[in-house]
């Protein structure tokens, strides 16, 4: 069965990838920075923080959503052996790569950066977000596949029904507040290697399934009340920042979370469900430049930072010369270069369309 590609889910995945590089480039210009693993800035940009605080509460669950979402496609033309081996090559083969030859790079660059001694281990770092998906593949698919074959039945009338009321995506959050309640994080957008993150992740990825499983219900909801979500979002916020200091109790952290994502995915569906050559190109890029992106940013930081201009324009240059390095790798390295294909993502070369044809026809 041929299944309508959905361009608003490919386009957010892109989104979401550039708004976290900017919001790593902002770590830098923190004074925190250095223990959280960046390199830093010797002036801060702290205002700067502000609006990246908005983003911090959504900005990594809403990729959990969309590995979810993504995984609903991938299940309706591959059976389960085929997918955990698409799922093994296209996550588990650049993790485990990335773990001993591209994580270490930003961490060399950080120690060079503040002079210390040099040393190579392999580690996660940022790469922590693939080791989760790949466990949750593992943990859910038993399930999704009992789903799938159960598109016409109780259980699936329900969800529809629910998800076609705008209370029904917020009853979901409930999970996730109690995640917080349960889990208690100090920091709620503190993800990386903590169970918070993975109990998160988890949670994020199972209902980024069941939206898609559940209907056309949940879609047309959140197009129809996404300003309701975003309002709702912003009030929480605000009382974030009024009230809490930005870091308010975990479960209205939770509940703003998922407002804020809702919103987007509402805006998502309404404006970017249409097929684009950029977006083929970007979707395809994204994941490489997700990989590289640490490495890059510390090098960018190295050369920027040195020079005496104001840090608001030294944002900005590690800004666009991150995002033109990491465009020039993949465009004329990982992408072009076989061998590198698989280890960043991407599937192996492939015959061009017209060079297939004229094998056949001399076969």
């Amino acid at each position: 069965m041929k299944t309508a590609r959905r361009h608003d889910i490919d386009w957010l995945r892109v989104i979401t990838i550039a708004l976290l590089l900017i919001y790593h480039i902002a770590i830098i210009f923190q004074p925190w920075a250095m223990f959280v693993g960046f390199v830093r800035s010797e002036r801060s940009l702290e205002s700067l923080w502000t609006p990246m605080t908005m983003l911090n509460v959504w900005r990594i669950p809403i990729l959990f959503f969309v590995s979810g979402m993504g995984l609903y496609f991938a299940m309706r033309k591959r059976n389960w052996k085929q997918l955990i081996g698409e799922r093994t090559r296209r996550i588990l083969l650049p993790l485990l790569f990335g773990i001993v030859a591209i994580a270490p790079l930003h961490m060399f660059v950080f120690q060079k950066f503040y002079k210390l001694p040099l040393g190579y281990y392999p580690h996660m770092g940022h790469l922590w977000f693939l080791g989760n998906i790949f466990v949750y593949v593992l943990m859910f698919l038993p399930v999704f596949y009992v789903l799938k074959g159960n598109t016409e039945g109780r259980f699936h009338r329900f969800l529809n029904r629910m998800m076609s009321h705008p209370g029904g995506p917020l009853l979901v959050s409930l999970f996730f507040m109690l995640e917080a309640i349960w889990i208690k994080p100090q920091i709620y957008s503190l993800y990386a290697e903590t169970w918070h993150g993975f109990a998160l992740g988890a949670l994020a990825f199972f209902f980024g399934y069941l939206f898609v499983y559940s209907g056309r219900g949940f879609w047309e909801t959140v197009k129809k009340w996404r300003w309701a979500y975003i309002a709702l979002a912003t009030a929480l916020y605000l009382l974030r920042y009024v009230e809490f200091q930005l870091e308010a109790p975990g479960y209205l952290m939770a509940l703003e979370s998922n407002c804020w994502i809702f919103g987007v995915f509402g805006l998502g569906y309404r404006y970017l469900n249409k097929p684009s050559a950029l977006l083929v190109y970007l979707s395809q890029a994204a994941y490489p430049v997700y990989i590289i992106h640490m490495f890059v940013m510390y090098g960018a930081a190295w050369l920027i930072l040195p020079m005496k201009v104001h840090p608001l324009v030294q944002f900005v240059a590690i800004t666009v010369l991150t995002f033109a390095i990491c465009y020039i790798l993949y465009e004329f390295v990982i992408r072009r270069i076989g061998f590198l294909r698989p280890l960043f993502g991407l599937k192996g070369r492939q015959v061009p369309k017209i060079a297939s044809k004229m094998m056949i026809n001399e076969g």
